[in-house]
């Protein structure tokens, strides 16, 4: 008989017949044990009882391995991704950045889409340095997702003050804010968030011109759960307005300014003595002095004093300060023309929890390194990179001494010689020394680590 004969489509048998179900009758009386014994054997249905009879050939005994879909096992399943449970897939896309997510991830289908818009992805927003975001912009993802508690829009200029002023009315839940070089943004932008924001802690808007002690007014008396301020480079700061958020703000922990020429002794006097969780403070280049300073003697919970380039410091103030301060860990005093060797010393004795010191062109000697070794049991960073006195002695001698130092500043330290330095590399393994080769060597390992080889045919031409 033809091949096909007996395929599951005859002609003369309806296919619901042909291709039983595993508990349906066959029209020819056949049992559904005997269908499905054939197709575990592979075939498809039995031979009627005339057509077998006339066969005289016994393999025809046995329906013949013909190709029947309707009886193929269903392939395996192939693995899909959208089988994992939303909770899941949520995870995974919590590991990709915002351009990840926003320009791959919910391109793909509709269901990533909608997952990619979950609430939990826009609570924390870094739009820094796009110039795509416009007002119209921050105005959608604000009527999108009205719990932000986070948002970055640092270097970000084709925004301006409204579209901050709609972001702020529309997210009142609203905890960090951080605008750095946004240099259009005016007062009226940051007396929008605190208006709008009072459970506001984190403000961080350095390098914006236009910023007045108008804005800071509102801030410092309509946040006071304010805990971290940046105003450095804002230079129409004075203490007027630094007085009053050092009065409002009594939960403060950490303060940063730089170069705010307007901001004196007064406002150093106002936060040592209105804000005793102070842990962080910095006033890098403002018109401040001993006098300001020696209030921050008050704060028990000082951790990281920043003094950089501030001209009216003398030792004493600095001595007293770490003395006092018992919790202090990080002290910068590079820029510091007046600190001495003595100073660095007491320091280093007093110093009880001090792991970082920065003393970068400052006039200190060897005598200062070799302090450092012999009286601190903690201190693991010393930058002395500008320092022009600082020499061999000086290098080798803290290396040996101290038993807790774990980096090294040398940077255009000119007498201390380069072989010293890396005879200094192999003796004290576990001490990075930082010079201008020594850098220069480890970013050229790090690049080979990562794959890169030189063009040795571009160097030849």
């Amino acid at each position: 008989r033809p091949p096909d004969a007996g395929c599951c489509q005859g002609p003369e048998q309806p296919p619901q017949t042909l291709c039983p179900g595993p508990s349906s009758p066959t029209s020819e009386g056949v049992t559904t044990e005997a269908v499905g014994g054939a197709v575990r054997a592979g075939g498809g249905a039995p031979l009627p009882a005339q057509k077998q009879h006339e066969c005289g050939d016994a393999d025809c005994q046995e329906p013949r391995e013909v190709p029947c879909d309707c009886y193929k096992e269903p392939p395996p399943e192939t693995p899909d991704i959208n089988q994992l449970p939303p909770s899941i897939l949520l995870k995974i896309f919590s590991n990709l950045s915002l351009d990840e997510r926003c320009l791959s991830a919910s391109l793909v289908c509709k269901y990533w889409r909608d997952l990619c818009l979950d609430f939990q992805f826009w609570k924390q927003l870094d739009l820094s340095s796009r110039q795509q975001v416009t007002d119209e912009l921050l105005e959608k993802i604000a009527s999108r997702s009205q719990n932000i508690i986070e948002i970055n829009i640092s270097d970000c200029r084709s925004m301006s003050d409204t579209g901050v002023c709609v972001l702020a009315f529309k997210c009142p839940g609203l905890l960090r804010y951080t605008a750095y070089r946004c240099k259009q943004l005016s007062d009226t932008s940051i007396i929008a968030v605190a208006s709008h924001c009072p459970l506001l802690q984190k403000v961080h808007v350095g390098n914006q011109d236009k910023l007045t002690d108008e804005g800071l007014k509102q801030l410092g008396s309509k946040c006071r759960e304010l805990k971290d301020v940046h105003f450095g480079q804002c230079y129409k700061i004075s203490d007027e307005g630094m007085i009053v958020i050092a009065k409002g703000c009594l939960k403060l922990q950490r303060i940063y300014m730089q170069e705010n020429k307007l901001v004196t002794d007064q406002s150093v006097k106002a936060f040592a003595e209105h804000c005793p969780e102070l842990q962080y403070v910095g006033f890098m280049g403002c018109s401040v002095t001993s006098k300001g300073v020696i209030h921050l003697t008050k704060l028990r919970n000082l951790s990281s004093l920043d003094l950089r380039h501030i001209t009216e410091l003398d030792n004493e103030t600095v001595m007293e300060i770490v003395k006092r301060c018992k919790n202090l860990s990080s002290l910068n005093l590079c820029l510091g023309l007046v600190i001495l060797a003595r100073c660095v010393e007491v320091i280093a004795k007093e110093g009880q929890n001090l792991k970082e010191l920065y003393l970068v062109s400052c006039k200190i000697t060897d005598y200062a390194l070799i302090a450092i070794g012999r009286y601190s049991m903690t201190i693991e960073t010393v930058d002395v990179g500008w320092c022009k006195e600082i020499t061999d002695q000086g290098a080798t001698l803290i290396a040996q001494s101290s038993k807790s130092l774990r980096y090294l500043g040398l940077m255009r330290c000119d007498k201390v010689n380069e072989v010293t330095v890396e005879q200094l590399v192999q003796q004290y393994p576990h001490i990075t020394f930082s010079t201008v080769l020594q850098d220069c060597k480890r970013t050229l390992e790090r690049a080979y680590q990562m794959g890169w080889t030189p063009n040795m045919s571009a160097a030849s031409s």
